[in-house]
């Protein structure tokens, strides 16, 4: 067995910590006095759309970017002036940044090589890292030789190399194909048990974030919307963009009249009455039934587990609905949803915050 499937063998990471970390290009903020902790030893995801922050956080902890205002701790020191060698990170970019003259085991121990560590130490690392990863067969070969897959090995052989208690990574994977996104997302979260680092990753993929993550950070317009464990997030999301953005398809955002109805519909009542209110429900939990939401078929997309129907609700509102196996509706089918109300959510339609339910 390879040992990266093996157990882990303690935890040898160090707590982040930021402390409303700001960063400002003249009036643009893209960061707003954000605070977050990541304990020792987590795999934490910053998840956000592009242009959320995510990625310019990650390069504030690892001293590649300068903040505005706030401090940065790594192992409970202050790091936010010291430069990156000095914060004790490891990161992994996501061109994988690797030397296409130097072969792959020049490549994994470089960044020793210019530290001036011993040539007994870089052999002892690289061994290491090598029977980790399973790439002793590669070291001769050179980047333009290697897969995707290889390549981005390489890159966490010299995060590896290392030994640093926190490992920062720039949405990884976006350069491979879903295939081999999937056998390295197990192989990186794999790799982050056994080690016992702390990881921060960087990606748009809530796939990935829902995969890999002890704790989500969902980032939007420098502001921080949700900070919990993936299961929480998905269970009770703390804002409507929260609630849209985790999951697949997302959650169906449903406009409400002042009577607590889908406007368009006379029931059944999903809120109080009262104005400016969105009621959310996932889509898988939603079934066909003889009473319930009211909705025309509009199309239905058999995908083999199970089938995305794509309705009309109301006054012209999109509902989606994941059905079980194959499900025979028509265009234009009259059909009706029922759902346990323990599954509806409500948010104020003007904040987006969640509301008690």
């Amino acid at each position: 067995m390879n040992q990266i499937d093996q157990a882990p063998s303690g935890t040898t990471g160090a707590a982040v910590r930021l402390h409303g970390v700001s960063r400002h290009w003249g009036p643009v903020a893209a960061l707003d006095a954000i605070s977050l902790e990541v304990k020792a030893g987590t795999f934490c995801v910053l998840l956000g759309p592009s242009g959320c922050g995510k990625t310019t956080c990650l390069r504030i902890v690892a001293g590649l970017e300068q903040a505005s205002g706030g401090v940065v701790e790594i192992g409970g020191r202050d790091v936010t002036h010291l430069p990156p060698a000095a914060r004790g990170v490891a990161m992994v970019f996501q061109s994988y940044a690797l030397f296409p003259h130097l072969n792959v085991a020049e490549n994994i121990v470089f960044g020793l090589k210019a530290r001036s560590v011993p040539p007994a130490d870089r052999k002892r690392r690289l061994d290491r890292a090598v029977e980790i990863l399973g790439i002793g067969h590669l070291l001769a070969r050179r980047p333009g030789q290697l897969s995707g897959g290889q390549q981005q090995r390489v890159a966490l052989g010299r995060a590896i190399v290392a030994e640093a208690p926190v490992c920062l990574m720039d949405e990884p994977l976006s350069n491979l194909d879903a295939q081999l996104r999937a056998d390295m997302r197990r192989e990186i979260l794999a790799l982050q048990r056994r080690l016992g680092i702390t990881m921060l990753y960087v990606t748009h993929d809530q796939t990935e974030a829902m995969g890999m993550a002890d704790q989500v950070v969902l980032l939007r317009d420098g502001h921080i919307e949700q900070d919990a464990p993936p299961a929480e997030v998905y269970a009770t999301p703390a804002t409507s963009f929260a609630a849209s953005f985790i999951g697949t398809p997302p959650m169906n955002l449903l406009a409400l009249s002042e009577s607590g109805v889908i406007p368009g519909t006379v029931g059944p009542v999903l809120g109080p009455a009262r104005t400016g209110l969105i009621a959310g429900i996932r889509p898988e939990a939603l079934r066909l039934a003889d009473r319930g939401i009211p909705a025309r078929v509009t199309h239905a997309e058999y995908l083999g587990a199970d089938t995305v129907v794509v309705c009309r609700a109301g006054d012209d509102q999109t509902l989606l609905v994941r059905l079980p196996g194959r499900a025979n509706l028509a265009d234009g089918a009259r059909v009706k949803f029922d759902f346990d109300p323990a599954e509806l959510h409500l948010f104020d339609a003007g904040t987006g915050r969640r509301l008690t339910t």
